[in-house]
C-alpha cells in the first residue's frame, strides 16, 4: 500500500507525540499532558463525522469507556471536525465519551498513521474487498455497500461539511493506541495494517485492549 507517510506509525515502545485540541464536551483544550503521570490513555484516532465506521465506532466506544475505567485507563476520541460541527452532531446523539476536535488531522500526522494514495491499485484493491467490520452482517460485502448500510441504519443525513471534509481527507486512514501513564505507547492498532482493505472500519474490541492495560505498570 503506498502511502503520503514515509516513516511507519507510532509503534510500542516510543514516545506518544504531545497534542492539545479543542475539546469537544467544553470550551477548553485536552491534551496528552493531561495524563502523563496520572494514567494510561487509550486513544481512538478517527476521521471526520460523514465516516459511517467512525460513528459507529463513537458509538461502541461509549460503554467501552467506563469498562476501561474499572482497570485504571481513561478513554480519549479525536475527531476530524470542528468543535461547532462535533457539538452540534453530540447534542442529538449524546456521549459521555471524551472527544477532542482535529480537523486539520495534525495528531494524525503526529502518529504517522497512513493515508493512502488513491493509486489504481489502491482503488481497485478498495473495489475487490469484502468486510464485515461489526461482525453483524450474515456476509462480507462491498466496502461501499456496508457504508451505505451503517449510514442508514443510523438514519445520517450527509451535510455540506461532511462532504467538505470527506474531499479533504479520505483515505486516511484510522488507528488506536494504549499510552502508558509515562507516555509511552505499549499497543497500536493501525487499520488496514494486516489485512489490507478488508481490514477497513474495524475496531478492536474492549477485552483486546484491556488484555494490554492489565499489564501496565501501576
Amino acid at each position: 500500500m503506498t502511502t503520503n507517510e514515509t516513516r511507519p506509525p507510532v509503534a510500542p515502545g516510543e514516545p506518544a507525540p504531545d497534542f492539545t485540541l479543542p475539546a469537544v464536551d467544553r470550551s477548553e483544550t485536552v491534551s496528552l499532558a493531561d495524563y502523563r503521570g496520572q494514567s494510561p490513555l487509550f486513544l481512538a484516532l478517527m476521521i471526520g463525522l460523514w465516516c459511517p465506521f467512525c460513528r459507529r465506532a463513537i458509538a461502541q466506544m461509549g460503554p467501552m469507556e467506563s469498562r476501561l475505567k474499572q482497570i485504571g485507563v481513561e478513554t480519549l476520541g479525536v475527531v476530524a471536525t470542528t468543535p461547532e460541527n462535533a457539538r452540534l452532531y453530540f447534542k442529538y446523539r449524546p456521549t459521555r465519551l471524551r472527544l477532542a476536535s482535529d480537523p486539520e488531522l495534525s495528531t494524525h500526522r503526529a502518529f504517522r498513521v497512513p493515508k493512502p494514495a488513491p493509486t489504481p491499485e489502491f482503488m481497485s484493491a478498495l473495489e475487490k474487498a469484502r468486510i464485515n467490520p461489526f461482525g453483524d452482517l450474515p456476509e462480507p460485502m462491498p466496502i461501499m455497500k456496508v457504508a451505505e448500510a451503517v449510514a442508514k441504519s443510523d438514519a445520517y443525513v450527509e451535510t455540506p461539511t461532511d462532504k467538505a471534509e470527506m474531499e479533504r481527507q479520505w483515505p486516511q486512514l484510522k488507528a488506536q493506541f494504549l499510552i502508558d501513564r509515562d507516555g509511552i505507547v505499549r499497543w497500536a492498532n493501525v487499520e488496514c495494517a494486516t489485512e489490507g482493505p478488508a481490514g477497513m472500519g474495524k475496531f478492536p474490541s474492549v477485552e483486546e485492549i484491556a488484555a494490554v492495560a492489565r499489564k501496565l505498570p501501576r
